[in-house]
């Protein structure tokens, strides 16, 4: 119903889903992973409950800054997370399944906008990027893990 307007992007992480939800919603872990290759992040707020908000920029590999805000929209630890992304460019719904896995644990990122017109000319950039970004989050849980 809604795949010409979503990218879903999916991944089999080798952690348990509670080091995961946590990579997702500690301010401080979430930081430093967020985001495609090259970038990194300032928040300015983070307030991970429903109606909750999160505020940060995005520091770009070419020196350019992109203002995010999003609202929290559904939290259930350790296996779903949902939030509203409002700005800057782009407004999209993000929703992060967790399911349990023999070797690890599922990851399911849908992310849905408004129209397919708007999501068909960055859709590209936006695949790769996720995967760029879930790259970085298998580092980060290395770490954690």
């Amino acid at each position: 119903m809604f795949r010409d307007r979503e990218i879903l992007t999916t991944r089999l992480l080798k952690a348990p889903r509670e080091v995961i939800f946590r990579a997702l919603t500690d301010p401080e872990v979430l930081q430093r992973w967020w985001g495609p290759k090259g970038f990194t992040n300032t928040f300015h707020t983070f307030d991970p409950k429903p109606e909750g908000q999160w505020e940060f920029t995005m520091h770009g590999p070419k020196g350019q800054d992109f203002h995010n805000t999003c609202v929290f929209r559904r939290i259930e630890a350790p296996s779903y997370l949902e939030f509203d992304h409002l700005k800057e460019m782009h407004y999209y719904k993000a929703v992060f399944t967790l399911t349990e896995a023999a070797v690890g644990t599922h990851l399911e990122w849908t992310m849905r906008f408004n129209s397919a017109d708007e999501l068909d000319p960055i859709r590209p950039f936006i695949v790769a990027a996720n995967q760029e970004n879930l790259d970085k989050l298998e580092i980060e849980l290395d770490r954690l893990y």
